[in-house]
């Protein structure tokens, strides 16, 4: 008999790993850190490879308002996520490396223990795809190759 491996939920938010996303330098394509600080109103993207730094304030315009938007990290700067991987007719994403290992906790689980959920936490909000105990061995191959990207 396989033991199980148990998940307690931790009712994480997405928005506790958006403020620093690991993404592809938009000069040399290699993995770089965007990072934002809502409190200054300023996302910086910098790449430990190529040395390219740009910074930008929080201030954009959406559907025509013009506010210091709460986003994540790399939506400041149009770039592309590192942390990512197709699956199926989806992507398979995460912000930076301890939002992969969540996921990997959760997905890698047999039992899953949810305790007072507030209809706002992160797994409540994941795609179907994430949940499926048949996409389990698939999505853990997928996190491991991130792990080594």
């Amino acid at each position: 008999m396989t033991a199980q491996k148990r998940f307690q939920d931790e009712n994480k938010r997405l928005s506790e790993f958006e403020t620093e996303v690991w993404v592809q330098c938009p000069l040399c394509s290699k993995k770089a850190v965007a990072k934002v600080d809502h409190q200054l109103g300023e996302a910086k993207l910098l790449c430990s490879n190529c040395g390219h730094v740009k910074t930008t304030t929080t201030e954009t315009v959406v559907f025509g308002v013009k506010a210091k938007w709460i986003r994540s990290a790399e939506e400041y700067f149009g770039v592309q996520m590192w942390l990512q991987h197709p699956f199926k007719n989806n992507t398979f994403w995460a912000y930076n490396p301890a939002h992969l290992a969540y996921l990997e906790q959760y997905i890698a689980a047999t039992l899953r223990e949810h305790k007072d959920r507030s209809h706002f936490t992160l797994l409540e909000k994941l795609p179907k795809f994430y949940h499926e105990s048949k996409n389990r061995t698939a999505l853990l191959k997928i996190i491991a190759k991130l792990k080594s990207k």
